[in-house]
């Protein structure tokens, strides 16, 4: 997903937002060609990402300008920590700050937060990310969550199969299962239950993974016991920082949390002349 062209796209999208109609017109009461170094700097602990989007940002303003990594893309910063020294025109510097900012506070937030959960689960419990995504960035976020450890579920509505609640309302259980079985897109089938009784009405069916949704800790249980040796297994719904760490010892074998992308915080980055 994440490509050179990708990068040299979305940076482009990035500074034609912030430079339309008349370009910095602070920065430009600055005298030309003076040379400096700035420092990319953490002001908090977390997981560093987003390291290509700033160096090209600075490079699609000034070829001339230097970005030099002190840190590798998904590792583990500390608050104080240098992570780049950036060197060269510093009015072209200045102009560029705000957006490189963006990529990197917004890409390493998501990192971070999912490195979190990843940490709190039992081992062989899978983090993913969900389709609760901001619109037009769903490829960085997803991104950034790989980049905490955490795995990402269907991209989009062509990926798999996902018979959920609101398809249920409409149509019969089995018969959204059987559909989906004899289909001509031979995809992954992931059908969400919200009780014990759903799933016993499709148990034995031809499908991939039983989805779990906001089911109690103690029905969560009992559904990834009768479940787990005919399907894989996932869990969703209110789970936050707290409840994780329960939740996976269930037996569920992955994890989804739309937390991860709709409600990130962005880790505290700073450039500092």
């Amino acid at each position: 997903m994440i490509t050179k062209k990708f990068i040299i796209k979305s940076c482009k999208s990035a500074l034609r937002e912030d430079f339309n109609p008349l370009g910095d017109i602070t920065s430009n009461l600055l005298q030309n060609n003076i040379k400096k170094k700035a420092k990319l700097i953490s002001a908090q602990n977390g997981i560093i990402g987003g390291l290509k989007f700033a160096n090209q940002t600075f490079k699609l303003i000034d070829k001339k300008i230097k970005f030099k990594e002190k840190k590798r893309e998904g590792s583990y910063i500390k608050k104080g920590e240098v992570i780049a020294i950036i060197e060269g025109n510093i009015k072209n510097i200045i102009k560029g700050e705000r957006v490189a900012l963006n990529f990197l506070t917004h890409i390493s937030g998501i990192a971070t937060k999912t490195n979190q959960y990843v940490k709190k689960v039992k081992k062989k419990c899978k983090i993913c990310c969900t389709r609760k995504t901001i619109p037009n960035l769903r490829s960085i976020q997803k991104y950034a969550v790989k980049l905490g450890g955490g795995l990402n579920h269907r991209f989009n509505l062509s990926d798999e199969y996902l018979i959920k609640d609101n398809h249920i309302a409409v149509s019969k259980i089995k018969n959204l299962v059987r559909k989906a079985t004899k289909s001509k897109y031979k995809k992954k089938i992931t059908v969400e239950v919200e009780n014990l009784k759903q799933l016993k009405e499709i148990l034995g069916m031809n499908f991939h993974c039983v989805l779990f949704d906001n089911m109690s800790l103690k029905n969560l249980k009992k559904g990834v016991k009768i479940a787990k040796k005919l399907y894989e297994t996932e869990a969703s719904g209110n789970i936050n920082i707290k409840n994780i760490r329960k939740i996976s010892l269930s037996g569920v074998d992955r994890i989804s949390i739309g937390d991860l992308t709709h409600s990130l915080k962005a880790l505290d980055l700073k450039i500092e002349i």
